[in-house]
């Protein structure tokens, strides 16, 4: 199945071929910065499967993830592992919004204080124990 998305101002255009690795709600620090939202409901992907067109912009919000967003909107639309492996796909981004449901929650230790969770999803207080 391939899923396609998009910035706010169409100038991007994504498409996601098959099923995600994984479903999360990213509630780190980091996440919230970038996102500039209280957490980050994303998509991860292998990365051969997206195919991305349009002008985008990169930042490293770390030193391995690069935030992927539209050059001329700003919609924030991917985290881009650095070493050409995953990519997480913001969800509100996918044409069809409700394409895909969280199933965990992860780095809870650092969600904002007024958000709860009342979802019965996974939680880890920190990353995903391998």
């Amino acid at each position: 199945m391939i899923r396609e998305g998009g910035c706010l101002c169409g100038a991007v255009r994504f498409k996601a071929e098959g099923e995600p690795l994984n479903v999360r709600i990213c509630h780190c620090r980091i996440c919230q910065k970038a996102m500039g939202s209280p957490y980050f409901a994303r998509a991860q992907f292998d990365q051969r499967a997206l195919t991305v067109e349009g002008d985008t912009e990169r930042y490293a919000s770390s030193e391995n993830i690069d935030r992927v967003f539209c050059k001329r909107c700003g919609t924030r639309l991917f985290a881009w592992r650095r070493n050409g492996t995953l990519a997480g796909v913001a969800l509100a981004t996918f044409d069809d919004r409700n394409a895909f449901v969280p199933t965990e929650h992860i780095w809870v230790s650092e969600k904002m204080g007024w958000v709860t969770i009342e979802d019965g999803m996974i939680r880890y207080d920190g990353t995903i124990p391998t």
